[in-house]
């Protein structure tokens, strides 16, 4: 063998060695790679379960309680300052007074006066509370005893706006002089099922009469009979939940007819005391009115009417109905005769 030849065998087995070498490295570092996050999750949670857990240091500890107790041992709680709370300025403007419009100069006796209809302000939709003036679109006195005359009356009224409201108000003939009602959130009209919506609500109203020789008890609380006659709210601890809504508003033309006034002086004038309770939609049903050319009805369930007005308007029926859960609206009892009947537009 030749000199030449030794070298080359020999550079062949160096390089072959190197490309070995260079191979195991690849596949080494191949495979680390892989086997790296699996080997590094194990002894993470390796760790995390073997490790005994940290115990807080304790000049935080003193710290926080130095921070939380001052040296006159009052707590920080009491240190920061609460600014004192004050009402937003930014109050809803107060409601205009209402006016009540129409053709009144051909009535004998208007039923709704501005301290009733100031009641119902306050229980119809925010939307018509802004609402400043009610037009009457029916009145038996003016226009006579026919359903079909108030159907009539309250389409035309409906021309003016499809959102509008209609305030029933009927007085029967029980000495008492109450009135009742309804709020319609749609113009009464014949129609095949029932319509309306959950605004709509049934009332009451009487006039109180004025506190007369209230002898109240020295040695003791008043009993809320006697706060009730004197027009002062009941003490907390009453049982005010079915409790009617009482208001004091001076009305000048109040046509309520209030009860008589024996044993006042003459010529003296006293506050009209209205007792107005609402009965507010129940959700048990959807029975809110229902009207046909021989009657107008509100409310309904268990084959009782809420309110039932026949086609001469004559004749009524009041009984409680699960629509509003209500009483009975009239003093004579489930059937009452009526004397007057007015509908109002609300509305613009």
């Amino acid at each position: 063998m030749s000199s030449t030849e030794l070298p080359s065998s020999a550079s062949s087995s160096r390089s072959a060695s190197r490309s070995r070498q260079s191979n195991s490295q690849i596949h080494q570092s191949a495979a680390s790679y892989f086997s790296y996050p699996v080997t590094h999750v194990v002894s993470g949670l390796y760790r995390r379960l073997t490790d005994p857990p940290a115990s807080k240091p304790k000049n935080n500890m003193n710290r926080n309680q130095h921070s939380m107790t001052s040296p006159n041992g009052s707590t920080a709680s009491s240190q920061i300052f609460t600014p004192v709370r004050t009402a937003s300025p930014f109050q809803p403007p107060p409601l205009t007074p209402l006016t009540l419009t129409g053709d009144l100069s051909n009535l004998q006796e208007q039923l709704l006066t501005r301290a009733l209809a100031e009641e119902i302000r306050l229980l119809v939709p925010a939307r018509l509370q802004l609402v400043d003036t009610w037009r009457l679109a029916y009145s038996l006195d003016r226009d006579g005893a026919s359903l079909a005359t108030l159907y009539e009356n309250c389409r035309e009224m409906s021309h003016r706006s499809p959102r509008a409201g209609y305030v029933l108000i009927v007085r029967d003939a029980s000495p008492s002089g109450a009135v009742f009602g309804a709020y319609m959130t749609d113009p009464p009209h014949p129609d095949s099922h029932y319509y309306g919506t959950g605004e709509c609500f049934l009332w009451r109203a009487s006039v109180l009469a004025p506190p007369t020789n209230l002898n109240l008890p020295r040695d003791g609380p008043p009993s809320e009979a006697m706060l009730e006659l004197a027009g002062l709210p009941p003490p907390p601890s009453a049982d005010t939940t079915h409790a009617g809504r009482s208001t004091t508003l001076r009305a000048r033309d109040a046509k309520l007819a209030p009860p008589p006034t024996s044993g006042l002086p003459s010529g003296a004038s006293t506050p009209e005391r209205i007792r107005f309770k609402a009965f507010p939609y129940s959700g048990v049903n959807d029975y809110m009115m229902f009207c046909e050319t021989g009657f107008l009805s509100l409310g309904g369930g268990d084959g009782h009417y809420g309110l039932w007005i026949d086609s001469s308007l004559e004749k009524g029926v009041s009984a409680g109905c699960q629509t509003f859960g209500n009483e009975p609206l009239s003093d004579e009892g489930v059937k009452f005769d009526i004397l007057s009947v007015e509908v109002w537009y609300v509305g613009a």
